[in-house]
């Protein structure tokens, strides 16, 4: 299926192309505002999501350093391993 737009007629008296190019312009000048606007709120929102997480997160450091826990050992690593023997085929 083909789309088939009927051709564009553009106006012969030079006020109404004047006046349709300054309309254009004010609309491209006010989508640019309203993206600006956007991205203002979208920015603001984000840097005080931000700042009250650090603040839960520093209270809640504040509120636990009372209890240390043991210090681990350096030389123990932690996590799931799997043992490979050499010699022998390693089945997944």
């Amino acid at each position: 299926m083909r789309l088939v737009f009927p051709p564009i007629r553009r106006s012969r008296n030079p006020l109404v192309r004047a006046l349709s190019l300054v309309l254009g312009l004010a609309v491209v000048g006010v989508l640019l505002v309203f993206g600006v606007v956007v991205l203002g709120v979208l920015f603001a929102g984000g840097l005080v999501f931000l700042a009250v997480r650090q603040w839960k997160l520093s209270r809640a450091r504040m509120a636990g350093s009372g209890a240390r826990p043991a210090p681990k050992d350096p030389d123990v690593l932690e996590g799931e391993f799997v043992v490979i023997r050499q010699g022998r085929p390693v089945h997944h």
